[in-house]
């Protein structure tokens, strides 16, 4: 219902903020890195919302990037996953940590947020590799119509699903691990020079 919400920050907790939007005080659940980042009481800011209806309440959650919320909804989107859990795997690590953790299936990475065990956290790296396996065929479908570049190497195999975790479309992911992948550059530098030029 809500892309975003654009106010005055009022003050923040350690897992919320309330931001002031045309004297309506709205409270919205986000991560520890959003909070540290988004700035100083009496400061515009923004936030990227996700509006979670349940039958007795109604929750905003929001974050300082785009990223940070592709990756959220992905989480939530995980049998198992609710919000508080998606919150507490973004509290833990960041955007391109969580994307770079399910691209290797580094499932101990995530088991170590809060709230998250072993059990939970292999399941959130299969179901996500598994959608971006189907994303990744469904794509290779399309290329006869429009072709794209195919990095070769599995790192820069790795850093196109890392960034289709992050939201990317298979297509752009690829265009980007592409163009800025060199020989001898490590997966966590492919995924963040790529992300540095996709902005």
């Amino acid at each position: 219902m809500f892309e975003y919400i654009k106010g005055i920050l009022q003050y923040k907790g350690a897992d919320f903020c309330v931001i002031d939007v045309g004297g309506v005080g709205f409270r919205i659940y986000t991560s520890y890195l959003t909070v540290a980042n988004i700035g100083q009481s009496g400061q515009t800011v923004t936030l990227y919302t996700y509006m979670n209806v349940k039958e007795d309440e109604i929750s905003l959650f929001g974050f300082a990037s785009k990223e940070e919320l592709s990756v959220f909804t992905l989480l939530i989107g995980v049998s198992g996953v609710g919000p508080k859990v998606g919150v507490a795997v973004l509290a833990s690590m960041s955007p391109s940590e969580f994307s770079l953790a399910v691209a290797t299936g580094d499932y101990k990475a995530i088991s170590r947020s809060k709230g998250v065990g072993p059990k939970l956290a292999q399941r959130i790296v299969l179901e996500l590799k598994d959608k971006l396996s189907r994303d990744l065929k469904s794509a290779e479908s399309e290329k006869d119509e429009s072709p794209e570049p195919v990095p070769a190497g599995y790192i820069a195999s790795d850093a196109v699903s890392a960034l289709m975790v992050l939201g990317y479309g298979s297509k752009e992911a690829a265009r980007l691990a592409a163009k800025v992948y060199k020989d001898g550059m490590s997966l966590e530098e492919t995924v963040r020079e790529a992300l540095r030029q996709g902005l």
